[in-house]
This record gives C-alpha cells, structure tokens and sequence, in this order.
C-alpha cells in the first residue's frame, strides 16, 4: 500500500469535518444578518455576536468556565454509571437465553414509561442536590446503551458460531472474537443515542435548584431577561454535545476499519 492510500482515509475525514463546521458557520452567518436585518427580534433571540459578548463577560468574571466544567462533570458521570448498567444488562439477555428472560421484561416497562416523569419520585429519592442531576442522566443512557447492544448480540450470525466451533474455539472464544465484535457497531449507535439522551436530562435536572452549571446560567439569564446568556447557555449545551458525538465518531473511525461498508462510507 502506498503513502498516498495510507494517508486517504485521513483526507477524507479531514474533509468531512471541514464540510460540517463550514455548515455551522454558515447558519451562524445567516443567523447574525437576520438580526441586523431585523428579520428576527434581537430582544426574544439574542444575535450571535450578542451571544459571543455574553460569553466572554462571563468568561472573565470567572463564572463561565466553572459551569461548563460542572455540568461536563455531571453528564460524564451519569453517562460512566448509565453506560456501565446498560452495557451489563445488554450482555447478561443477549449472551443467555435465561437472563433475557429475567432482564428484558422489567427494562421493557421501564422503558414505556416517560423517564423525564420520574423526576418528582426522584426528587423525594435523591433530593435536590447533585444525586437527582446525575440520576436522570443515568436512567436516560440505560435503555438506548441495552437495547442497541443487546439487538446487536442477537443480530451476529449464527454461521460464525458453528465456523468457530468446527475451528475448536470455545464458548468464551467465540464471544471474545466473534459476538463482542459483531456486536460493537451497534453498541456505539446506542452510545450515540446516549449522549444525546444525556444531554436533554442534565437540561431538566440543572433547572431543579441548580446552584452552578450551564443550567444555573440560563436561569439567571431567564430571571433577569437575557436571552443572550439563555442562548449562550443552550449553544454550550449544544458546542459539548457535539463534541462527544466526534469523540464517539472518532471510535467508530478507529475501531471500525475492518468494515469495508464503513470505511467507504
């Protein structure tokens, strides 16, 4: 293989993400005419240029960077516990036929319910303090985490399981090399899921007598009228956001170049 190949694949999404941000920057440019234009009413929808005077006032008051910090804190801890229940749950009914028995009907009626009207029941469980923020987070990443690994376990086909027993590998073997990797695209499109369920959670918990974070901003923002500092807030929910969606597209990019669908694509 030679250079040129070897460093394609690298140009390729390099120039994908270009594509992406030069998308953001352009509706971030149509966004800022329609204010001076008076298209949209800076005094409901702060301009972007608002915006970015917003930030970097809070930035050198020193109360900016705290709350993202708190709130990436929150969220990267809820999505470690949610990550981690789901993960086993999914492995315990995909790998054995009882513990899909035993797991997949209560986690289907959770499921049903809307996991955002739990708060109320939460708040008498776990107060109003940093539990009840991380909590939700928790609840919201099990079930896309579950199910997407546990449909990706029973998806694998049967065929690699006989091919692996005529080669004489065993029962752990075969989940080493077979299930868990024929399982992991799917389990990174439920982490995908995950982030974005997080996500909306941390911004309904921080609304519950939040004291720091992203969440407390905007409150404030929202008590005193200023929809710069609400929209700062929602754009920093959004800017973080979308960089744990790279982060978990740079894995896919990493740990998933053996399929040749994926890899052209």
């Amino acid at each position: 293989m030679s250079i040129a190949q070897t460093h394609r694949p690298y140009a390729r999404r390099a120039a994908s993400i270009g594509r992406r941000l030069l998308v953001v920057l352009v509706l971030v440019v149509v966004w800022q005419c329609a204010s001076w234009f008076g298209w949209v009413n800076v005094q409901t929808l702060a301009s972007p240029l608002e915006v970015w005077h917003a930030g970097a006032k809070l930035w050198h008051s020193g109360e900016l960077l705290p709350s993202i910090l708190i709130s990436l804190r929150r969220v990267s801890i809820g999505l470690l516990i949610g990550v981690t229940i789901g993960g086993a749950l999914g492995l315990v009914a995909g790998l054995f036929r009882i513990g899909e028995e035993i797991v997949d009907a209560p986690l289907q009626m959770l499921r049903a319910l809307p996991f955002l009207g739990l708060l109320p029941l939460l708040i008498v469980w776990l107060g109003i303090g940093e539990g009840i923020k991380v909590g939700l987070v928790v609840i919201g990443v099990i079930f896309p985490i579950y199910l997407n690994l546990h449909k990706g376990i029973r998806a694998v086909d049967p065929r690699f399981a006989e091919l692996t027993q005529v080669c004489g590998v065993g029962r752990w073997g075969l989940i080493r090399w077979v299930v868990l990797p024929g399982a992991w695209p799917s389990f990174l499109v439920g982490l995908r899921f995950a982030l974005g369920i997080a996500w909306l959670s941390l911004v309904v918990t921080e609304a519950v007598n939040a004291d720091a974070g992203i969440g407390y901003l905007i409150q404030q923002g929202q008590q005193f009228l200023q929809t710069d500092v609400i929209v700062l807030g929602l754009v920093i929910y959004g800017v973080l956001g979308l960089l744990l969606e790279g982060l978990v597209r740079a894995i896919e990019w990493r740990t998933l170049d053996w399929r040749k669908d994926f890899v052209s694509a």
